[in-house]
């Protein structure tokens, strides 16, 4: 088979079996501007996006990515390189995989080697939405205090740097200013991350940072940029040197493509400032309130995936479905599921939630995609009081079960201090408080609450004896043993 360089030119040139865009790229607009190209964008609204353009003969909704850190470089260039286009790879649990050439992003500007091109973008007549993939981190969002954090040196470098900023609120203050000041409506900012009402904490996050810089502009914000809460799905690993060669083989070479599982779910609210896509046609769902769907997602997927990454991790687990092949695991997180997030998740309209869990366990086996516990448990002290420490938190507070989610918190304490799976191999822990992590872990063995003590991740949790008994008990035993498993079996057979 011939094997043809992906781009805008050799289109026409590709295997018949991948299905390519079949609108004009050359004429369409960049109504989104993105920021945060990562894997899981190009997965979903990416994808979202690309669908709509393929049915509908609107020109207005191409994406122009924008990259803020050195580390979006890699991504910039293999999109530059392809006129910005890529494959998805979506792989069926049944072993059938398709490909998609996917053709909604148009450009892409590295912020740090040109900022302003950046601001005008976003500031651009065209641009009606500026979304954002920029993980839990990026919102400079304080635990400890509930807050913006304005001491942060980013926050205070944009404050006093107004037209050269480093992080996304700079930007976007930046590019809503230049909008107001030509007379233009204000754009849309729509998160695209995995956080509870994801768009009021982005509105909270940038109204703190603009209150400190332009108090005017803070009052335009508020009465006209709205800010749409959504709940994101698509499990999407990190793209391998096997899943490019794969592509190879069937034809194509493409320098950064993209794979994903075959379910996706969008579930937004309909509060937009300045127009939007009829997602909608695309198998979005447009609602009046996220909460509960994000909720139900956030409790069980999201959390369902730290449980397993962290109790598999040190058991010496590779990947999600090794884990779920794992009967000991499967049912660990089955019964964490049913026993202690269910209990405390509100009705979600048109959603069983039995059916919803089934779902995720056969998601989580698909073997086609190796979602590496690596990823899985990167940025834990962002992700967990999140996903994890605020159900034990609802179950403290109503007398519901907590044994299961304290067995993975006093994991977390020992994956952190030994940096190594129970056979001895290195474990690849990525996490911007891994330094803070690995000494709070490490004073455990002579205070055995020092983990908790890490205010920012835990809040008051430390204060709860009847959590830090069950805690205590569990890591010492865990130290003891250095067998999870055997904890896993131990805390099943009681229930």
């Amino acid at each position: 088979m011939t094997n043809v360089p992906l781009n805008q030119q050799t289109l026409s040139s590709l295997p018949d079996a991948i299905a390519l865009p079949n609108y004009d790229r050359a004429q369409l607009k960049a109504g989104i501007v993105h920021i945060g190209v990562g894997g899981f964008h190009r997965s979903h609204e990416a994808f979202y996006t690309d669908q709509l353009l393929n049915q509908s003969q609107t020109l207005d909704w191409g994406i122009c990515g924008i990259g803020l850190r050195e580390a979006d470089r890699q991504i910039a260039t293999a999109l530059a390189q392809q006129d910005y286009l890529y494959t998805l790879i979506e792989k069926h649990s049944n072993g059938e995989v398709k490909h998609r050439v996917i053709g909604a992003i148009i450009d892409f500007i590295l912020a740090i080697d040109d900022a302003p091109a950046a601001i005008d973008k976003m500031a651009h007549e065209d641009t009606k939405i500026v979304s954002l993939t920029i993980t839990e981190g990026g919102y400079y969002f304080n635990l400890a205090s509930n807050e913006f954090d304005l001491s942060h040196p980013d926050v205070q470098h944009d404050l006093n740097n107004p037209n050269a900023p480093k992080m996304v609120f700079g930007f976007l203050t930046a590019a809503l200013r230049k909008r107001r000041s030509a007379g233009l409506p204000a754009f849309t900012i729509q998160s695209c991350d995995n956080i509870q009402h994801n768009g009021d904490m982005t509105k909270k996050m940038l109204l703190a940072f603009v209150q400190q810089q332009d108090a005017d502009l803070a009052d335009w914000i508020e009465q006209e940029v709205k800010f749409p809460n959504a709940m994101v799905d698509r499990i999407t690993p990190v793209t391998t040197r096997e899943d490019i060669d794969e592509l190879s083989n069937a034809g194509v070479t493409d320098a950064w493509p993209v794979v994903c599982e075959s379910f996706h779910q969008w579930v937004i609210e309909d509060e937009f400032s300045n127009g939007r896509p009829a997602w909608e046609h695309t198998g979005a769902h447009f609602v009046s309130d996220v909460t509960p769907y994000e909720t139900m997602k956030i409790r069980l997927l999201n959390a369902g995936h730290s449980v397993l990454g962290l109790l598999g991790s040190i058991h010496g687990h590779q990947t999600i479905d090794g884990c779920v092949a794992d009967p000991l695991f499967a049912s660990y997180l089955r019964r964490f599921m049913d026993i202690e997030a269910t209990p405390v998740l509100d009705p979600v309209e048109g959603i069983d939630l039995e059916d919803y869990k089934d779902t995720l366990i056969q998601r989580f086996s698909n073997p086609n995609v190796k979602d590496h516990l690596s990823r899985i448990c990167l940025e834990s002290s962002s992700k967990l009081p999140k996903f994890l420490i605020s159900t034990i938190n609802e179950n403290l507070a109503n007398g519901g079960s907590i044994r299961y989610a304290t067995l993975v918190i006093a994991a977390w304490c020992y994956y952190s201090d030994k940096g190594t799976d129970q056979t001895g191999q290195v474990l690849d822990i990525i996490d911007e408080m891994k330094e803070e992590l690995h000494q709070a872990a490490t004073n455990s063995k002579t205070d055995p609450l020092a983990f908790l003590k890490l205010h920012d991740v835990f809040g008051d949790l430390v204060k709860e004896s009847s959590f830090t008994a069950e805690y205590k008990e569990m890591l010492e035993t865990l130290y003891q043993t250095s067998n999870i498993a055997t904890q896993m079996q131990s805390l099943m057979a009681e229930h």
